[in-house]
């Protein structure tokens, strides 16, 4: 489209929309979808057809994974480009034309379902970052991603999460230390876990902690805990599990995860986080309406 690469500026190891990991997901895409050949098209259009086509958004949304889109149709022929009327992370009206592209009509076909699959996966995932950024605004916390997305798809879901104006949480296990109850309970408890984690992992890495009580948050803060994880429980009851913690520790960043909604967040945010882990936006994300008309051109 013209203007390089959209910067993935998590705080991920990832970090950056990678062209080469993109390019590699992509054909593995096409090939699920394509098999041996599109045998419709092949049977229906004259080879070397010409067509237009464009991606029309058919209700409001923030727009994400044009260059995705963009991708599939290089990947198919190299001279295909998109012309965009909308940048990624836009959010647009419905009616609006999002992008536009010509050449090859079985080019435009084979690409269309991927494509559009992409672009409204991906734009469902920013909007509802979106709504969420929204709903927290003017409070201190801010909204995060997890490690709950579709495989194969992590890269281009934790960017959508950025568009929409969230921050992306640990992008895989290599990505940070996270202890939680399963650990503890192996290693001997939480207090023995932070210990040693401290002790292998050195002053560089920060060592998040999920704690359920007073004691767990006592333990964690005396053993060397950076972040405390606090889930499970109603926005009044964590605000007094945020209250002790910062008693003990007021520089300790605190995030809070569980059954977290539109409706509740924003009590969430109220009640001191500096973090709300959500699943929704990458675990139960609606698509969004998008279209893409063919024309003979």
């Amino acid at each position: 489209m013209g203007t390089g690469r959209p910067r993935f500026q998590g705080g991920s190891q990832v970090n950056w929309l990678d062209e080469g990991a993109l390019y590699s997901s992509i054909g593995l895409f096409l090939r699920e979808d394509l098999g041996r050949g599109d045998i419709t098209t092949q049977s229906v259009l004259m080879r070397n057809a010409r067509a237009r086509g464009r991606f029309v958004a058919g209700e409001k949304m923030v727009v994400a994974g044009l260059e995705a889109a963009e991708e599939v149709f290089i990947t198919l022929d190299p001279q295909q480009q998109l012309e965009a009327f909308a940048a990624d992370g836009e959010e647009v009206e419905a009616g609006k034309v999002i992008a536009r592209t010509s050449g090859f009509a079985d080019v435009l076909l084979a690409g269309e379902r991927t494509a559009l699959n992409l672009l409204q996966h991906l734009s469902g995932i920013a909007t509802i970052t979106r709504q969420f950024v929204g709903a927290v605004e003017g409070t201190k916390a801010k909204i995060t991603d997890t490690r709950k997305t579709t495989p194969g798809l992590r890269m281009l879901e934790k960017y959508a999460v950025m568009l929409g104006g969230g921050v992306n949480h640990r992008y895989g296990l290599d990505d940070g230390i996270c202890i939680k109850a399963n650990h503890a309970a192996i290693a001997g408890g939480l207090g023995v876990a932070v210990r040693s984690a401290r002790e292998r992992i050195g002053h560089v890495h920060k060592i998040a902690v999920e704690v359920a009580s007073r004691n767990d948050i006592s333990e964690a803060i005396e053993s060397g805990a950076n972040i405390l994880v606090i889930g499970g429980s109603a926005a009044a009851a964590a605000k007094d599990l945020i209250d002790d913690a910062r008693k003990l520790s007021p520089g300790i960043t605190l995030e809070l995860s569980g059954l977290v909604t539109l409706e509740n967040v924003r009590a969430y945010a109220e009640a001191g986080a500096d973090l709300i882990r959500v699943d929704a936006l990458t675990q139960s994300v609606r698509a969004m309406d998008i279209s893409f008309q063919i024309q003979p051109g």
